[in-house]
């Protein structure tokens, strides 16, 4: 799978989060709850401040094993922290990512990729990795997948 290396500045996303790891039976369920909930509650049209359009998938916190817990978050990236605690504020620290373009079905292409992902043999911080989608298409997306690498490796 294809990829390149990227260095990126720190950005601030705000969003909702929930806590889940790779081995719940319920992952998928507390992940994709999250993403309704994003859009039928009206939590993205509420964000202020976007930098842009699209929507981030964030996984932090998380020491790097399959049954580890991590935090799941999906936001959008601001320019600013909002005032009060409506939102979860996660910082994408800056440093070299991998960046992955992936097509296709929205859910079904990301799944794949990621399954990809965790064969492959990158010198990864397990700090913070992310999806941006690019667009709103559900079964022809663009999706950058950036996975947090450790410096000089």
């Amino acid at each position: 799978m294809k990829y390149e290396i990227v260095y990126l500045e720190e950005k601030t996303a705000v969003g909702i989060s929930a806590r889940t790891n790779n081995t719940d039976p319920d992952m998928g369920a507390v992940i994709g709850g999250l993403w309704k909930r994003f859009y039928s509650e009206g939590i993205y049209a509420r964000i202020p401040d976007k930098v842009n359009a699209k929507a981030l998938g964030i996984y932090t916190d998380y020491a790097g094993d399959e049954k580890s817990d991590y935090t799941t978050v999906v936001a959008c990236e601001t320019s600013a922290e909002p005032d009060g605690k409506e939102f979860c504020i996660c910082k994408i620290p800056a440093g070299p990512y991998a960046k992955f373009v992936i097509h296709g079905d929205m859910v079904q292409a990301v799944g794949a990729a990621w399954q990809e992902i965790w064969q492959m043999n990158l010198p990864r911080t397990f700090q913070c990795d992310f999806e941006e989608y690019q667009d709103e298409s559900m079964d022809h997306a663009e999706i950058h997948i950036y996975v947090g690498l450790k410096a000089g490796e």
